[in-house]
């Protein structure tokens, strides 16, 4: 069974000591933690200056019967889930997809929230991070980490889970949606929604000689220094525009680029 002390030492040999971060975790693949989550959100806290997660949620929106076109979905289908959205409240829980890391972390008597209301990010020590985030540019605190020397922490997973190449994606243009979210007082509407995230994993041989690495349990964690990370993201895009898309023959949101792309190219 691992405990705080082995998750501090894998963290040592990362060498993050007072450098801010944005973690992303699936902990069932380090098998048995004494103390569960708390136990790695402390080790966290304890090893890095800040910490910031998403702390997403989906079951906030809205899909209407009409909107913009090429816009990732399909309108007018999707009756049932409008019927269970829920409106956005800070003490609303992160999404399960998302981890029980964020969770925990959102519970943290330090913790504060940003108040976006799909695509919100919880942080400890990360105020000034935090605060740069606006429903026009949902992924700034990113952008804040990176200006910071920031790094991204992956514990047991890979890159379609690493939300901040959706900024990188942003910095070279790749097109953007508009999703509706529920709050209390109406829906609002929350431009620059990512694309899909499926992907992601091929710039892993482009980032391989930055990572490190540091091998805990039954798994992994891996730590990416964010602005060299986004440069790569960048410049793989601007080259080949089709770059770190999905190949499921039905995602929308990735068709829609290809279709904004064809549609240059012609």
């Amino acid at each position: 069974m691992l405990t705080l002390d082995d998750f501090k030492a894998a963290l040592d040999k990362l060498e993050l000591e007072n450098k801010p971060a944005i973690a992303h975790a699936s902990l069932k693949s380090f098998g048995a933690i004494q103390g569960g989550a708390e136990t790695v959100l402390n080790a966290f806290l304890a090893s890095v200056s800040n910490l910031i997660m998403p702390a997403f949620t989906y079951k906030t929106m809205i899909i209407p019967e009409v909107g913009p076109p090429n816009n990732g979905l399909t309108y007018g289908r999707h009756l049932d889930l409008n019927r269970m959205a829920e409106p956005f409240h800070y003490d609303m829980p992160v999404d399960p997809l998302i981890g029980t890391l964020p969770e925990t972390l959102r519970h943290d008597p330090r913790a504060m929230r940003t108040s976006h209301p799909i695509l919100s990010f919880a942080g400890v020590n990360a105020i000034n991070t935090l605060n740069v985030q606006t429903i026009y540019n949902p992924f700034a605190p990113i952008g804040a980490l990176a200006d910071r020397d920031g790094w991204v922490l992956l514990l047991g997973v890979d890159h379609t889970v690493n939300t901040s190449i959706h900024y990188g994606e942003r910095l070279a243009g790749r097109r953007r949606f508009v999703r509706w979210a529920l709050t209390r007082k109406r829906v609002v509407e929350c431009p620059e929604f990512p694309g899909c995230s499926d992907g992601f994993d091929a710039i892993r041989p482009d980032i391989e000689h930055i990572t490190r690495r540091a091998e805990i349990g039954e798994s992994f964690i891996e730590a990416i220094p964010l602005h060299p990370m986004l440069q790569v993201v960048e410049a793989s895009i601007k080259k080949n525009p089709l770059a770190l898309l999905c190949q499921r023959e039905t995602c929308e949101r990735c068709d829609a680029v290809r279709m904004v792309t064809n549609t240059v190219r012609v």
